[in-house]
């Protein structure tokens, strides 16, 4: 199949192809004596996954977990439907997101708030997993990958409060899902992702720094794709945060509204991204990715709280 791409170490990547795109959200097969999935994508995308997964030899009674490192839909999506598909897997999640994975309404309705018409063609509908088909993570933990080989959880708050991150005992691979951002393989571009109502720019940044300690061989991101130049990317990560903040608080400071605020922040950054210099397409898969409204909004958000 040509979404899947062997990364080596028994670890294959599959383009989830969200909203139709490629090269947008990836889901990471680990193979060995107990399959593993990380990251489901969207609903929408769980078909796609499923075929993926029964392409590289994984029946529906062979996948052993999957586990996502948080709970938005275009991570966790698919929870429900892969679940349905592969009956004998274990739902892993921080346990902040557990209980929305077995009752999703409130997760859905908030996104509906958000997305409004488009959620449905960008994410689809979370479907309810069994409650007791669902582990729970505590904030460091491990997941068993078999002969020897396992996952260690770490909880890396500031995207969001449900987030971790996962390093594999035999690779080195860390998956970070969105904690260490978004970043667009065809460019090289790496934008923060702030989204309301959970960051905080410390918590973030430390993060970052957990992320760093864990000296990770490889960073594989959900959006997308692996990068080996491990420790200037954290530190990149880093960077992107302080503009995009400093931006926000500045316009924060001079009482601008949001609209106004989104509009300033996107000028300013614009030539940052390689993105918005190729073609209108590049450049829309970027701002579905990392939208400037939802990260000014979240920053917006912070700073609020902050004042409280």
């Amino acid at each position: 199949m040509d979404n899947i791409t062997p990364l080596g170490g028994d670890v294959y990547e599959i383009d989830t192809r969200m909203a139709g795109y490629s090269g947008i959200t990836a889901g990471y097969l680990i193979l060995g004596d107990r399959p593993c999935l990380v990251e489901t994508g969207t609903s929408t995308s769980a078909p796609i996954v499923r075929d993926a997964i029964a392409s590289l030899g994984v029946g529906p009674d062979d996948l052993a977990t999957v586990v996502v490192t948080h709970i938005h839909l275009d991570h966790a999506g698919g929870v429900g439907d892969i679940a349905r598909f592969f009956p004998s897997a274990e739902i892993v999640v921080h346990e902040k997101g557990a209980r929305h994975l077995a009752d999703p309404s409130r997760l859905m309705a908030s996104a509906k708030m958000v997305w409004g018409d488009r959620l449905d063609t960008l994410f689809g509908t979370l479907s309810p997993t069994d409650a007791a088909r669902i582990r729970a993570l505590d904030d460091t933990d491990t997941i068993d990958l078999g002969g020897g080989r396992t996952l260690s959880s770490h909880y890396s708050p500031g995207h969001a409060k449900h987030h971790v991150g996962l390093i594999d005992s035999e690779t080195g691979d860390l998956y970070v899902g969105d904690a260490v951002g978004v970043y667009l393989p065809e460019t090289g571009d790496l934008r923060p992702a702030t989204p309301p109502p959970d960051f905080d720019l410390a918590t973030a940044l430390n993060s970052l720094e957990l992320f760093r300690a864990l000296s990770p061989q490889r960073l594989l991101f959900s959006h997308y794709g692996p990068v080996a130049d491990v420790q200037s990317t954290l530190e990149r990560s880093a960077e992107e945060l302080r503009v995009w903040v400093d931006l926000t608080k500045r316009a924060h400071s001079e009482g601008m509204d949001l609209d106004h605020a989104v509009a300033m922040v996107a000028e300013r950054t614009r030539e940052r991204y390689r993105a918005h210099q190729i073609d209108e397409e590049t450049s829309e898969k970027f701002e579905l990715l990392s939208p400037v409204p939802f990260n000014v909004s979240g920053i917006m958000h912070w700073l609020d709280r902050s004042e409280s």
